[in-house]
């Protein structure tokens, strides 16, 4: 049925997944499991990037990279820094010019978080701490406040 409705309209934009990957990922913890002993709170800052750009030879086909850096720390001793850069190759058809940047930097994304958070918490598992699960992310409000800081 949705099919058919596409058929019939075919000015309804398309996003197509054609891969996704971890293009970068890193974890370092110089203390290691020790550092669970450090008296004190741990504090986690979370930073989030977007970028999009086209494929090489391509009109309609972009890669989007979403980008999450972790930080644990207790004061200045850092427990652990995570980074990982997950990418999706992305077909999109069937939008209007001013449209394909906000589906690149809102949808794109949307669509590549559940697994970079999955690998998140796999590597700081596997860094020998609990599991970090991040919180849903407002892509659409840091869409909105790239735009407003240009």
């Amino acid at each position: 049925m949705a099919n058919d409705a596409f058929q019939q309209n075919p000015a309804v934009p398309s996003i197509r997944v054609l891969a996704q990957y971890a293009k970068a990922a890193s974890f370092v913890s110089k203390e290691g499991v020790q550092a669970l002993g450090m008296p004190g709170t741990p504090t986690i800052e979370l930073g989030v990037d977007v970028n999009s750009e086209p494929l090489a030879g391509k009109t309609s086909v972009f890669e989007t990279v979403l980008k999450l850096m972790a930080r644990a720390h207790v004061e200045e001793d850092t427990i652990f820094e995570l980074d990982l850069a997950y990418a999706g190759v992305f077909d999109v058809s069937g939008a209007a010019p001013d449209h394909i940047e906000p589906i690149l930097m809102v949808e794109c994304p949307r669509l590549l978080f559940p697994f970079a958070r999955r690998l998140v918490a796999e590597l700081s598992r596997e860094g020998g701490f609990p599991p970090l699960l991040v919180d849903p992310i407002d892509f659409a409000g840091l869409y909105r406040n790239q735009i407003a800081q240009r």
